[in-house]
């Protein structure tokens, strides 16, 4: 092992060749290239192999780092394509959307003085090479079971639930309201960081597997949950929150001002090659504008370097904090900064301003003062520092919040939090109806796409554990 491992202290860090800016501004192209066999061993190998792998620590999936990064080392992908999806169901979409620098690689222990290692990278090749191998299957389950479960919402929490729950043999239907599987991951993630081919490579995997799907179906519109209950042996709840975070302002009502899933939806259904009139039209087209948007998220990152791509005249992020407690992935940021983007740190808009249209964003200086009770410091206006940034559209990328659920589908004895989430006892992910589960963003806020696919597979195996318990039941009294 230490003949190839441990050469951190030799070997710099390298990423993947990345297209050069003034090329990647003028499509959707993923900007990274894959890594040549030769070069993701050298990669591999700079692990220092560490008694404590914090790496795996602060993955939310407890990927087994260490061991596929020493069997990519030694050539042995197929062996580390079986140990990198035995905890994770979408490593190629992880390995490419994951924000490595705040989970992963922004813990590798080696990152002071020599920098982390590229692991989401290596984990991206190693399941490129494993498809191109053909060492990728569908789901054969041992046996077949009569029982049925029923998924509401084909996002990466829904899905990985789905092949979860098929590698048990149960029968899998999944509902989702559009037309395409995959969620955000379909209509929220550009294709610069995730080409829609990745994603229905994936969900096209599942349903040679055995999992049904049923797009364009919305619970409370064409089906009801109390018909989903008596169709299925279990239903689970995975649909997200989609909700769009709003502001109150001065001015927010202007023509001109979008919220950020619009926009980025719009844009990714183009890039599907859907007709799209919000962009015929130029309504949802950056072409020639001058652009603002508000936010720091990941989202907030997605539309700026969209905006570029459809070839805004300027683009500018107005965050009301500082870049080092942004809430997006770092290099996220510096990429955008490559592509022309203007960051405006420690302002916060305090009104639109327009006619009957938007041509301005007016912001105040923020400092930020103490600490919350999160230890977060708290941003405090400035007095008289008032400041205009020119514009012809506005997008708003808040952050998401729940729809009302127990509304939409027609269910007011499902009980929800204070924030509107699905309330669940978290022993068993089990909702306030009998054999109804819940798991991803819809119980714990908007979050990542790692923390749905963690989510998911642990409401399959809780699942799994109540059909068995009532099996069992039944069993008995009979």
């Amino acid at each position: 092992m230490t003949d190839r491992m441990l050469k951190f202290v030799g070997t710099e860090k390298r990423m993947p060749q990345k297209r050069a800016a003034e090329d990647r501004r003028t499509d959707f192209g993923e900007i990274y290239a894959e890594f040549d066999p030769a070069r993701a061993q050298e990669q591999a190998g700079r692990c220092s192999q560490c008694g404590v792998p914090y790496c795996q620590v602060h993955c939310p999936l407890q990927n087994n780092i260490p061991d596929w990064l020493m069997l990519t080392a030694e050539g042995r992908l197929e062996e580390a394509y079986e140990i990198s999806s035995a905890t994770n169901n979408f490593p190629e979409i992880c390995g490419r959307i994951c924000p490595q620098d705040r989970l992963c690689e922004g813990n590798c222990v080696i990152e002071k003085g020599f920098e982390s290692v590229t692991i989401g990278s290596v984990e991206k090749d190693i399941t490129e090479t494993a498809f191109e191998n053909g060492w990728v299957k569908p789901v054969k389950p041992v046996r077949e079971r009569e029982e049925s479960v029923g998924i509401i919402g084909g996002g990466p929490g829904g899905l990985a639930a789905a092949e979860q729950l098929r590698k048990r043999g149960y029968q899998v239907h999944v509902y989702d309201r559009y037309d395409r599987m995959g969620g955000l991951m379909i209509y929220g993630i550009p294709n610069f960081k995730l080409e829609k081919e990745v994603v229905e490579r994936r969900s096209a995997l599942l349903a040679e597997g055995g999992v049904h799907y049923h797009a364009n179906t919305e619970i409370g519109r064409d089906v009801t949950l109390e018909e989903l209950r008596a169709r299925h042996s279990a239903v689970l709840i995975a649909t997200g929150v989609y909700k769009a975070r709003d502001m109150q302002c001065p001015g927010v009502g202007l023509d001109g001002i979008y919220p950020a899933l619009d926009y980025l939806t719009a844009s990714n259904r183009k890039g599907l090659g859907d007709d799209v009139p919000e962009l015929d039209n130029g309504t949802l087209d950056a072409k020639g504008k001058k652009v603002v948007v508000i936010g720091g998220g990941d989202t907030a990152m997605d539309c700026v370097r969209t905006a570029i791509r459809q070839g805004a005249a300027a683009v500018t992020c107005v965050y009301r904090r500082d870049r080092t407690n942004m809430p997006g992935s770092q290099r996220e940021v510096a990429n955008a900064e490559e592509e022309g983007v203007t960051f405006e740190w420690l302002a916060a808009p305090e009104a639109f301003v327009g006619d009957a249209t938007v041509d301005g964003v007016r912001c105040q200086r923020i400092h930020l003062g103490v600490p919350d009770a999160t230890g977060r410091q708290t941003p405090q206006p400035i007095d008289g520092s008032s400041f205009t940034i020119e514009c012809d559209m506005a997008i708003k990328a808040l952050g998401f919040d729940p729809e009302d659920l127990p509304g939409l589908f027609g269910a007011e004895e499902l009980k929800v939090s204070r924030w509107g989430t699905v309330a669940i006892d978290f022993r068993t992910m089990m909702t306030s109806l009998d054999g109804v589960f819940a798991a991803g963003d819809i119980v714990r806020g908007a979050s990542l796409v790692v923390w749905a696919v963690r989510d998911g597979r642990d409401a399959a195996d809780r699942i799994h554990d109540y059909l068995t318990a009532e099996a069992e039941t039944a069993l008995s009294a009979a």
